[in-house]
This record gives C-alpha cells, sequence and structure tokens, in this order.
C-alpha cells in the first residue's frame, strides 16, 4: 500500500464510527504467527495468506459480509426498542459524526490501551495511525487537552488502578505490565496522581471489601 499498511488502514477504519463495522480481512504474503495475531488484535476479522484460492477468499468475504448484516440487523433492531429499552439507551457512536482528527485520536487511544507494556516511540505511534509525530502531538492536544504521554501516564494508572482493585496481582508484575520498568517508578508515579502507594491502596480496597461482608 502507498501511503499507509494494513495494520494503519484497519486501525483507522476500527476507530472511526462510520466504518468500525467493516469486516477487514488480511490478505498478505506474510505467514508469521505474530503478523497474524497482530492483525486479528487490532480488529481483523480473518487473514488469508498468499497463494490463495480466489473461491475460498470469496467465500471468506461472503461469511464475514453475512456476519455483519445480521449484526447490523440485530442493532437496528435494538435501537427501535422504546428508549430506555435498548441497553444503555444511549444514540449510536456513529451519530456524533466522524471528524478525522477524533478519528486518528480514537486509534492512538486504542494503540496505547492495547499497548501499554511496550509503547514505541511518538514517531512510530503517529505512523502506526498515518501519521506523524507533529501533526498527532497538535491534534492530540486539540482533542483531548493532554499531551500523548500525558495520557499514557494517565493511561497507565487507571490501569494499575485496575488491577489493584480487581486481581491479586503482584505490585511488581503489575508495574511491568503497564510499562514502568520496576515497582519504585510505579510507586512514585502512582502516590503522585492518588496520594498513596499502590500496596496502601490495595490494602484500603481489601479492608473496605472486608468491611461489608
Amino acid at each position: 500500500m502507498p501511503d499507509m499498511d494494513g495494520y494503519t488502514a484497519c486501525r483507522l477504519l476500527k476507530a472511526n464510527p462510520a466504518t468500525q463495522d467493516i469486516p477487514v480481512i488480511f490478505l498478505t504474503g506474510a505467514d508469521a504467527d505474530e503478523e497474524r495475531i497482530m492483525g486479528l488484535s487490532i480488529g481483523g476479522v480473518d487473514y488469508v495468506s498468499k497463494p490463495f484460492s480466489p473461491g475460498e477468499l470469496a467465500a471468506r468475504i461472503q461469511v464475514h459480509l453475512n456476519l455483519a448484516q445480521r449484526a447490523q440487523g440485530s442493532a437496528q433492531a435494538a435501537a427501535a426498542l422504546p428508549a430506555g429499552d435498548a441497553a444503555g439507551g444511549s444514540p449510536p457512536e456513529s451519530a456524533y459524526g466522524t471528524d478525522p482528527d477524533a478519528v486518528t485520536v480514537a486509534a492512538v487511544k486504542r494503540l496505547i490501551a492495547d499497548n501499554l507494556a511496550s509503547l514505541p516511540g511518538l514517531a512510530d505511534i503517529a505512523r502506526n495511525v498515518g501519521t506523524y509525530r507533529e501533526k498527532l502531538s497538535q491534534v492530540f492536544r486539540e482533542q483531548t487537552g493532554m499531551t500523548v504521554f500525558s495520557y499514557i501516564r494517565e493511561a497507565r494508572i487507571r490501569r494499575g488502578e485496575e488491577l489493584l482493585r480487581d486481581t491479586d496481582i503482584d505490585v511488581q508484575d503489575i508495574a511491568l505490565l503497564i510499562g514502568f520498568n520496576n515497582a519504585g517508578n510505579f510507586a512514585t508515579a502512582f502516590r503522585e496522581r492518588l496520594g498513596v502507594t499502590p500496596t496502601a491502596y490495595r490494602q484500603a480496597i481489601q479492608f473496605k471489601r472486608s468491611s461489608l461482608n
């Protein structure tokens, strides 16, 4: 592809409310497991390796189009229910428009959430959503009021908070899972944001739960 690779195209399609339901099938000569996993993890529904049979490809396309049509039909039926009957009761996201900058930022947020443990640099993040570093920095601040790095820091702390609250994973392992080099760095950042250390936060949650039982 001349301007972006298939992964970038898929990320942007899935970040855009107007195109997020389109099934994406990767057609490629690459057959490495990690590339298949990458394509599926960012929203692809299938992966066809070259050389391929045109008949098989057509059959796969038809299968996924049928599945997408069924899903769309279910969504339309839910939207036709009286207010409050559909889950959530709010209008579909596609009703809010598809500003290109908003799509780019949504794609970045998803990329960050999926790669907290090993995020690439800002230039590579920008490349992965079809733009360049300076442009990404500008539109991200305009859309969120934050720099990309500030958002990453907040995302890591929020994920760390969830893992401390909902799992028994060791603090050191949580630190590594969300992209900190060690538990000390995680503790410092967590305390600056929430006013307590990760260990104290978990102990407070556990005490509150035991008090309710």
